[in-house]
């Protein structure tokens, strides 16, 4: 049951990060067991496991919903994200080895792939694959929890921005400065170029603003 549960988190996660259900949405229980063929105690224990990483809100007597993020909660967010992956992206550039290197060339490759096929959808899960090498090599276990932690609860919105003009290029070109500093050894300049590249503010932030209420509408 455990493991099933497991699964169904991991299935219900997927479908907020990528709009299928919605910042505000109800989880009907009934639905959910329907969709999954399940019976509602793994869907209840599933939902219990995406509250406790704070992606979903169980209400008394109301069920659960998608946990929703204002304004200014989702900028203190992206303050303490970007910070997480500068300490990440510093430690790195110490730690990693030959072999996390090469990983972690594999994932920008892929990343330019996705860029060259404009494909944001294929883009974001390779740009999920290239920060995770990044955490990988930091060698600090607690951090990578913490950071895997707080991207889940905002991979919708960082899987949004990529849908901003341009952010694809943006974004590929920071990665580059990134992998360069890691590979060079200069964990201070990786930390730096980390901290910009998470960072949402000033025209970045009302473009996301702006690109919100798009949030649950899937690709054309």
């Amino acid at each position: 049951m455990t493991n099933r549960s497991t699964q169904l988190r991991e299935d219900i996660e997927e479908m907020i990060a990528v709009g299928t259900l919605t910042p505000g949405q109800h989880l009907d229980e009934t639905e959910l067991a329907a969709r999954f063929d399940v019976s509602r105690t793994p869907i209840r224990e599933a939902l219990i496991q995406l509250a406790s990483m704070g992606v979903v809100v169980i209400r008394p007597r109301r069920g659960a919903i998608v946990a929703e993020l204002g304004p200014q909660q989702l900028v203190e967010m992206f303050e303490v994200m970007s910070e997480l992956e500068a300490t990440c992206g510093r430690l790195a550039a110490r730690r990693m080895t030959l072999a996390e290197q090469q990983a972690l060339l594999a994932a920008h490759q892929a990343c330019k792939e996705a860029l060259d096929a404009q494909q944001p959808d294929d883009y974001y899960y390779k740009n999920e694959a290239f920060h995770e090498a990044i955490y990988a090599g930091s060698h600090n276990q607690f951090l990578i929890e913490q950071a895997r932690s707080l991207y889940r609860r905002l991979r919708p919105y960082r899987r949004l921005q990529l849908r901003v003009r341009n952010r694809l290029s943006n974004s590929y070109a920071e990665h580059d400065g990134v992998v360069q500093a890691i590979l060079g050894g200069d964990g201070e300049k990786a930390a730096e170029l980390l901290r910009e590249h998470v960072m949402i503010q000033g025209q970045r932030f009302s473009d996301l603003m702006a690109s919100l209420p798009q949030l649950g509408k899937q690709a054309a």
